[in-house]
């Protein structure tokens, strides 16, 4: 039987968190109207995907836009093109902005900002502080908030809130997964004196496996006790995923693909270009994420795009902020991964779409469904590309995987219907808009 759609993808080899299949997908008013084979239909824009991969847009929960505040480093507009340029479909970005995103006010500020000015959908983490902890409750369930972000160990920015009651009483009070930055303030404080003047491999032995154990088993200590879900940020040790096998009924874990791919032995020509907050560790730290990885004991990947400027990351340690982009290179570097074995494509497609729009909440986005947004991401799992400082969109203008060469690369990105990104050039207006979620039940 024809049917008319707006865009045919043909030819394509369609890819799910469980299986791989050919067929077409036909796009109709920003959503995917049909799987099959629709040779007999038409379109006013059929791709040819042939050779290609499709997989559902690709959900980045943990981005660092800067803005407000900090637009000379990145802004809402620069980060999503950087996005879309890596087949990012959605972000989620974090708060420790200028002002904090910790208000009605705030968020609602930054979505009226990011509305068709973002090239990528979006949603915004509400900061937990000492002040607005009253609050979060209503402001979890605000139009356009991703959850709360609470940092337990100080980073970049001024969010703290280390305190088990305060931690309880958020736990106790808040229905979506609260997300958390797992390092101990009290060890981080004590060990201070252990960073060394213009010695960034210092970093992690300041900020060391027993900061982050100890912070995760207090963080999971709580939820038990008030039988709440979280959501624990780029975990980084051996230790830490040993522990956190045994709690995956009520704890979701994120990895980040530096973490996965760059060690301590990088620090000798990286230096502070990969100081970040948890610390670059040990290889024996890496390879028990990859077992994270094909244990299913980690659920998603987050880049955790931090931009600061080259002058900034060269500063001499420790005055030298943490943190680093990523958003657009995060497939390549995970292609990169996959075409070594390391992984297949199937489980990258349940760490970047199904399972992050599955624990969030998130509506009609992470899968390649009949009624669902058409958010794909279109890769080719055999072009071979050099990463480069000159490529990155960024404001940054700088990658540590500058010179990298990786086999895997998207060439396309489409969100809710509209070819956004091909072959490298951004080819569509910026449409970017709210994310909706699900009603969120204790």
């Amino acid at each position: 039987m024809s049917q008319v759609f707006d865009t045919i993808l043909k030819n394509a080899t369609i890819v799910s968190h469980n299986k791989k299949e050919k067929f077409d997908i036909g796009l109709y008013h920003g959503s995917i109207k049909a799987i099959g084979n629709l040779f007999q239909s038409t379109a006013s824009k059929i791709i040819n995907c042939k050779g290609l991969h499709i997989i559902p847009g690709i959900i980045d929960s943990q981005v660092h836009f800067r803005e407000p505040g900090f637009e000379y480093k990145e802004d809402l507009e620069s980060g999503s093109i950087a996005a879309v340029l890596g087949g990012v479909t959605t972000v989620f970005d974090m708060p420790n902005t200028y002002p904090l995103t910790i208000s009605a006010e705030t968020l609602n500020e930054k979505i009226k900002k990011a509305h068709h000015r973002m090239y990528c959908d979006f949603a915004f983490w509400i900061g937990a502080t000492h002040a607005n902890i009253q609050e979060l409750r209503e402001l979890e369930q605000l139009s356009g908030a991703a959850g709360i972000k609470v940092f337990m160990g100080s980073s970049t920015g001024n969010l703290l809130v280390e305190d088990d009651k305060e931690i309880r009483f958020i736990l106790q009070n808040t229905r979506k997964r609260t997300a958390f930055h797992s390092e101990d303030e009290k060890r981080l404080k004590q060990r201070k004196h252990l960073r060394i003047k213009d010695d960034v491999s210092s970093h992690p032995n300041w900020r060391d496996n027993i900061s982050a154990l100890k912070a995760t088993k207090r963080l999971l200590k709580i939820a038990r006790e008030t039988n709440a879900r979280i959501h624990i940020l780029h975990i980084s040790t051996k230790e830490e995923i040993a522990f956190l096998k045994k709690h995956k009924d009520i704890a979701t874990i994120e990895v980040t693909p530096h973490h996965l791919t760059l060690t301590n032995k990088d620090y000798l020509h990286l230096k502070t270009l990969i100081q970040m907050n948890p610390p670059i560790r040990s290889v024996q730290d890496r390879d028990a994420l990859w077992i994270g990885i094909q244990k299913k004991i980690i659920d998603i990947i987050g880049s955790d795009h931090a931009p600061h400027t080259l002058e900034e990351k060269q500063k001499q340690y420790p005055e030298s902020p943490s943190g680093i982009p990523g958003v657009q290179t995060t497939i390549g570097i995970m292609l990169n991964h996959i075409n070594a074995g390391r992984l297949t494509l199937e489980r990258f497609v349940e760490l970047t779409s199904a399972t992050p729009s599955r624990i969030f909440n998130i509506s009609r986005k992470g899968q390649i469904k009949k009624g669902y947004d058409a958010d794909l991401t279109i890769i080719d799992m055999n072009k071979i590309q050099t990463i480069q400082n000159s490529t990155i969109a960024s404001k940054t203008k700088w990658t540590p995987y500058d010179g990298m060469i990786v086999k895997g690369s998207p060439i396309g990105t489409i969100i809710r219907g509209h070819t956004v990104m091909w072959e490298g050039e951004i080819i569509h207006p910026a449409q970017g808009e709210a994310v909706k979620f699900k009603e969120t039940n204790f």
